[in-house]
C-alpha cells in the first residue's frame, strides 16, 4: 500500500481536491485525471536498460513510481504505469486488480501486457495506464461497449472467452486488438513479465512519450514530435531542440532529460523470423 502522505501527493498532483468518492463517477474522475497526467513513457526505462543497471526495472515499486512522476514528470511503460494505478486506486478503496493481456501487433503472441480491472457495483470497468481512453470501459457480456472520442476512443466486446479491446496505437493510423486474458493476476506476476523484457522490447532502444493534453494527444515517437487533433489526425516532425521539446512541451524535469539517451534502431525480437534474417 501507498503512505497516505504520498497518497495526498499524488491526488494533489492529479488536480483532486479530495478522495474520489467509490463510485462510477470517482473513477471517471481519478481515471480521466491519470490519462492528462500521467503520460506513457519509458524515459526510466530507456535509462536503465542502456546504461546496464542490473537493479529491478523502474515503476516495479509502486511508491518508487510516483516519487519519480512526482519530481520529474514521467510514468512508465504498462507493467509499471498499470501497478502503480492498481495500487493507488487500492489505496483510494477501489476493488482493483491487475490483468495481463496480449496486444496483438503480430498473430499468435503470449501475453504482453500489464491492465487493470476494477469491479464496482454496475459491474468490471477497464482503466488502462497505457491505452489511455481517458473514460473507464465497461466490461459487459451482452453487448459492444465504446469510449467514443477520435483521438483516444475505443471498444472493447467478448470474444472467445477474452475481452477484446480495439483501440489505436499513438502513431498508427488503423486500429488493432488488445485480448485481456486473465485478471486478477499478482504484483509479483507483473514483476516477472517486466523483468521479462529487459533484453529485448520495442520500448528498449527508442523514446516514446504518450499524454493526452486537450482533445487530442501529445508526445514522442521515432525521435518525432507527435500530435493526435481533437479529429484523430496523426502529425509528426523531426524534434529540432530535444531538450526543449522534452522540458518545456511534455513537463520532464531538465534533470532527468538530459540522463535520456540518444535513439537507437529497435532490432527485430530474438528469435524471430525477422531476426534470422538479419544474422550476418
Amino acid at each position: 500500500m501507498l503512505d497516505p502522505r504520498q497518497t495526498e501527493a499524488v491526488l494533489t498532483r492529479l488536480g483532486l481536491s479530495s478522495p474520489p468518492s467509490i463510485s462510477y463517477t470517482g473513477l471517471a474522475e481519478l481515471y480521466g485525471a491519470w490519462c492528462r497526467k500521467v503520460p506513457f513513457d519509458n524515459v526510466q526505462k530507456l535509462i536503465a536498460v542502456r546504461s546496464g543497471s542490473t537493479g529491478p526495472l523502474p515503476g516495479d515499486d509502486p511508491a518508487e513510481f510516483f516519487d519519480v512522476w512526482l519530481e520529474h514528470g514521467v510514468g512508465g511503460t504498462c507493467w509499471a504505469a498499470n501497478g502503480a494505478l492498481c495500487t493507488l486506486l487500492q489505496a483510494l478503496g477501489f476493488d482493483a486488480h491487475r490483468g495481463v493481456a496480449t496486444m496483438m501487433v503480430a498473430p499468435n503472441l503470449p501475453p504482453n501486457h500489464g491492465t487493470v480491472v476494477v469491479s464496482l457495483p454496475e459491474g468490471n470497468h477497464l482503466v488502462d495506464a497505457s491505452i489511455l481512453h481517458v473514460e473507464p470501459l465497461p466490461i459487459v457480456e451482452d453487448r459492444e461497449a465504446q469510449v467514443t472520442h477520435p483521438a483516444w476512443g475505443v471498444t472493447g466486446r467478448w470474444l472467445d472467452g477474452e475481452y477484446v479491446v480495439r483501440w489505436r496505437a499513438f502513431t498508427v493510423a488503423e486500429p488493432f486488438d488488445c485480448h485481456i486474458v486473465q485478471w486478477p493476476v499478482s504484483a509479483e506476476r507483473f514483476r516477472t513479465q517486466h523483468e521479462a523484457t529487459r533484453t529485448w522490447s520495442p520500448f528498449n532502444f527508442e523514446l516514446m512519450f504518450s499524454l493526452v493534453r486537450g482533445d487530442g494527444r501529445i508526445g514522442v515517437a521515432r525521435s518525432q514530435a507527435v500530435r493526435v487533433a481533437a479529429d484523430g489526425t496523426i502529425t509528426a516532425e523531426p524534434i529540432a531542440d530535444r531538450m526543449g521539446y522534452l522540458v518545456d512541451e511534455l513537463g520532464i524535469s531538465e534533470g532527468l532529460a538530459r540522463q535520456i539517451p540518444a535513439d537507437v534502431a529497435t532490432p527485430p525480437p530474438p528469435g524471430s523470423r525477422t531476426a534470422a534474417e538479419h544474422v550476418i
